[in-house]
């Protein structure tokens, strides 16, 4: 990822990452809807995002323990739209 890409993704409030990490945990979601739970965290913040790229990180996603890991998940996911 370039540093002007990199610079065009947003930081995500730390409340809205942890609700989410919440729910990917909380929830007895298989790897496929936790992709489209990340997916629509992303889509509803003007972002685009693969599908497979999605499934892949969500186990990495579910397994971090820091919102800054996390942070750092979905920018390599967000595809400016």
């Amino acid at each position: 990822m370039t540093d002007l890409q990199k610079n065009q993704i947003e930081q995500f409030p730390a409340a809205d990452l942890n609700g989410l990490r919440e729910e990917l945990r909380k929830s007895s979601l298989d790897s496929w809807q936790s992709a489209d739970l990340i997916s629509s965290f992303l889509s509803g913040r003007g972002y685009g995002v693969s599908t497979d790229a999605a499934r892949i990180a969500a186990s990495r996603i579910e397994s971090v323990g820091s919102l800054q890991l996390m942070q750092e998940e979905l920018e390599k996911l967000a595809l400016v739209m």
